[in-house]
């Protein structure tokens, strides 16, 4: 059983701050930043490039990924990680379609994260006529599953309202008619248990920097199934050859998860990511989980009670949403500012998602009691409204 309470304080948390917004960028762990500086001191200042031997740098992507591999069902070597989640999506997606040469349609839902959507179209106009990103509503993707799909591309876990999507009965019912999946886990990987094993997900891929607590920044992930993994990469970067060190002018895939490095591993960033992934080896995912549904259903039960004025936008099932709760306001960009200048640090989405974060590893019930209690006032005495709660800034 995980101790919670011994999780919190492995987090460095500003004192007094309610933090509801690691959905969308995790804490520093405590460990982290010491990490990182003996990777600056000890390991680059101390035996310079001699650490890609020495500390064993050339190999972090591979064993980094079998951490998260863990977290998210995947065998030993199935995980790489490196470069971005747009990146990890575009070589993921094109292996899929190679797989697939006589079907043309990636099939999504129309409340996909953008840069999912955006990179698909790019790909698909690169690939040349005849090619389709047909998109739906997320509740009618499994009526439009046909024999004309190539690839099913979903976010498992929706951005903004938290909706969940059913992975292994939309993969099962993709592989019926012969088509393969791509499941973007961003808001999915440390936040509820993952089986891409288990539903037999054909691709994955996901970011560090939110549940995971790797740092801003913090590389991406790409899962690929071992029956999968003779695929010949779009992106086929210096450190996805076979041998590198031969400086080969062709290029020549490297055994299985080899081949989707990209480019030169983000090194700091992977020391802090894997100080931040020594927390998750004590934490049972189902236990998480149940943790995670407690105090979600406690955070809409407040808020229901006390903020008449807000209106859930997330699934009130918790077995059909992940580990973060919206709620409708027209002026929820507003309330939101004024709850981060009051020590709530929540999020908005558009056009009108309050967004928060149910993240266990560092939150307990009085955390969501109180940030209640404040968020109450706010829309009672109308705290919101002024100039400078209105301005939007670049990130929101």
């Amino acid at each position: 059983m995980t101790d919670f309470t011994a999780t919190r304080a492995l987090f460095d948390l500003p004192e007094g701050v309610i933090y509801l917004d690691g959905n969308s960028l995790g804490p520093l762990p405590r460990a982290a930043a010491d990490r990182v500086a003996q990777a600056v001191k000890d390991e680059w200042g101390g035996m310079l490039i001699t650490a890609w031997n020495r500390a064993g740098w050339m190999e972090q992507p591979r064993r980094l990924g079998d951490r998260i591999g863990r977290l998210i069902g995947a065998a030993p070597g199935t995980v790489m990680v490196g470069d971005t989640l747009s990146l990890k999506v575009v070589q993921a997606l094109h292996a899929a379609l190679t797989l697939r040469p006589g079907r043309r349609v990636v099939l999504s839902d129309n409340g996909n994260f953008p840069t999912d959507l955006y990179v698909a179209q790019g790909l698909l106009a690169a690939l040349g006529p005849g090619y389709e990103l047909r998109t739906v509503a997320p509740e009618h993707v499994a009526d439009h599953i046909d024999e004309t799909v190539a690839v099913l591309m979903l976010t498992e876990v929706d951005y903004r309202t938290g909706r969940r999507h059913d992975m292994a009965a939309l993969t099962r019912k993709a592989h019926a008619v012969h088509a393969l999946t791509l499941w973007d886990l961003a808001h999915s990987a440390g936040a509820l248990p993952v089986d891409v094993t288990a539903a037999r997900a054909d691709f994955a891929a996901g970011c560090t920097y939110k549940y995971l607590n790797g740092g801003p920044g913090a590389p991406a992930f790409v899962y690929v199934a071992p029956e999968h993994q003779q695929i010949a990469p779009l992106l086929s970067g210096w450190l996805g050859h076979e041998a590198p060190f031969a400086f080969d002018p062709d290029y020549r895939p490297g055994a299985g998860i080899e081949r989707m490095r990209i480019g030169t591993p983000p090194v700091l960033q992977m020391a802090a990511l894997d100080a931040a992934l020594d927390i998750w080896d004590g934490v049972d995912m189902v236990a998480l989980r149940a943790r995670s549904v407690e105090l979600s259903e406690l955070f809409i039960a407040e808020v229901e009670a006390n903020c008449p004025a807000l209106t859930l936008a997330s699934p009130r099932d918790p077995a059909l949403r992940g580990s973060q709760v919206g709620f409708r306001h027209p002026e929820g960009y507003a309330i939101m500012q004024a709850l981060i200048a009051r020590g709530v640090i929540g999020d908005f989405r558009a056009p009108d998602i309050l967004r928060f974060g149910i993240t266990p590893l560092y939150l307990g019930a009085e955390d969501i009691r109180r940030a209640v209690v404040i968020l109450r006032e706010i829309l009672e005495k109308g705290l919101w409204d002024r100039p400078e709660y209105r301005a939007r800034a670049a990130v929101t």
